[in-house]
C-alpha cells in the first residue's frame, strides 16, 4: 500500500508515509484505515511525508473533495513534507483549501526534519 501510518501516543502524532504513485483511491482508503483504528483521536497532529510519491495521480476535483472533509480536527497541527515541486504544489493547494474551510494549522515543508520540528513544537510548549 503506498500510504501507510503509525501513530506514536507518545508525541500525540500520526505519522503518514506515502510512496510511490499517491490515487483518490488510496487516499480514500488510509483515511477509512486510520478513522476506524481504536488509537487514533482527531485531535492528534499528523506528519504526511510525501517525499517518496513518484506519481500524482489525483484531478483538482479529486483534491477538491479530498479537501471537504478530514479526519482531524481543525485544531490538530498537520505538517506536510513536499521535495518535488509538484508534490509541494498539490501540499499547498490542499492547505489552502482545508483552510478556507478554517483549518488553519497545516503547514507544508520541503524536508521532514523542518516538517516534525513544527509538528512537535506545539506538543512541547504545552
Amino acid at each position: 500500500m503506498p500510504v501507510s501510518y503509525l501513530i506514536d501516543k507518545q508525541n500525540k502524532l500520526v505519522v503518514a508515509t506515502v510512496t510511490g504513485v499517491l490515487t483518490l483511491d488510496e487516499v480514500l482508503a488510509s483515511r477509512r484505515q486510520l478513522m476506524s483504528d481504536p488509537d487514533f483521536d482527531p485531535s492528534l497532529s499528523q506528519l504526511a511525508d510525501l517525499s517518496a510519491v513518484t506519481e500524482l495521480d489525483l484531478t483538482a476535483v479529486e483534491l477538491k473533495m479530498l479537501a471537504e472533509t478530514s479526519p482531524f480536527s481543525l485544531t490538530s497541527r498537520r505538517a506536510f513534507v513536499g521535495e518535488r515541486p509538484e508534490v509541494y504544489g498539490l501540499a499547498r493547494m490542499y492547505s489552502i483549501m482545508r483552510g478556507l474551510r478554517g483549518d488553519q494549522e497545516i503547514h507544508v515543508f520541503r524536508t521532514r526534519d523542518a516538517a516534525l520540528a513544527w509538528v512537535l513544537k506545539k506538543h512541547k510548549a504545552a
